[in-house]
């Protein structure tokens, strides 16, 4: 094993019940949207024998490798696709399948790519300012910190990371960096200490954490494609098939959510109408109408596990 993948390690959230909504079976087909680690992927080949197949799909060529070695007792029976999973219907066909049996997404940032400083994920590490998951994209975080515009900046730090400080921390990044370029995450976390006031960063979490995570979002464009590809969960679905999310975010959770109960809706006419005229069916039956949120034994064995929520469907 490579020095690269020996330090892959990732605990998998909801690794029992999300394999499980999934009721992985043999001669089927299913598709994990998030390879990572490979513990989901493992699992559902490993419930699916000896016959089930997986489509494993990730942006990040380090997991791939990583899990190339983790699943080749199962050699034969997986494919994994270097690709953003924006791309799910396209990759589907173009394996020649009408359709699949079962989706997950497990969203968010692994923890190797946290815990490797040089990925600039991190607000822990001092590292190039990066945070792409997929290495061969070029857009990255230098580029958004120092070109995009103040009001650009603040947005993201609002919508996607309900930063209330977020004006003032745009304001002082543009500041800074008409003296320099910003080149590395601790230049980062300093100008973001230096905007916060004190009495506000000696409370709750990291003052950092909330700014890293909007860049982040932002870099990847995470809430756009995973807005596309759940979409494209439903219709790729056979029936019977199930579709499996866990999110980390309340954004990301709302996406979910939505899709699963617009797909989930039957008549869309005005109430004040006698007779349906729009024929629309629903497209699935929700397994879940509240999320499963993770045990207390989960989170005593993985603290990352806390903000994860799981939500299920079924094609009809």
């Amino acid at each position: 094993m490579s020095e690269q993948t020996a330090n892959f390690h990732h605990i998998s959230v909801f690794a029992e019940e999300a394999v499980t909504a999934l009721k992985p079976q043999p001669e089927r087909v299913y598709v994990d949207c998030t390879l990572g680690g490979a513990g989901h992927s493992g699992r559902i080949l490993e419930a699916s024998s000896p016959t089930g197949r997986l489509i494993a799909i990730d942006q990040d060529l380090t997991a791939i490798a990583n899990a190339g070695e983790i699943l080749s007792p199962y050699e034969g029976r997986f494919m994994i696709v270097h690709s953003n999973f924006r791309r799910l219907k396209e990759i589907v066909a173009e394996l020649g399948l009408d359709g699949v049996d079962g989706v997950l997404f497990d969203l968010g940032v692994s923890s190797p790519q946290l815990d490797v400083g040089e990925r600039g994920f991190s607000y822990q590490h001092d590292a190039p300012l990066d945070m792409r998951m997929d290495k061969t994209q070029k857009f990255t975080a230098h580029m958004l910190v120092n070109n995009w515009s103040q009001d650009e900046i603040m947005r993201i730090l609002y919508e996607y990371a309900e930063e209330k400080w977020a004006k003032r921390i745009a304001e002082f990044i543009v500041r800074e960096r008409k003296t320099a370029p910003i080149e590395t995450t601790g230049q980062l976390v300093d100008i973001i200490k230096a905007a916060i006031p004190a009495a506000a960063r000696r409370e709750g979490p990291h003052p950092a954490k909330r700014t890293f995570q909007g860049i982040r979002i932002a870099v990847n464009d995470e809430l756009n494609v995973f807005a596309e590809a759940i979409n494209q969960a439903i219709d790729v679905l056979n029936p019977g098939g199930r579709v499996a999310v866990i999110t980390f975010h309340s954004l990301e959770d709302r996406i979910a959510k939505q899709a699963l109960q617009e797909a989930a809706r039957g008549c869309i006419c005005p109430p004040e109408l006698p007779i349906c005229q729009c024929d629309n069916e629903p497209k699935v039956k929700l397994v879940t109408r509240k999320p499963i949120m993770p045990s207390e034994e989960e989170l005593a064995h993985n603290p990352r596990a806390r903000s994860a929520k799981l939500r299920i469907a079924e094609k009809l």
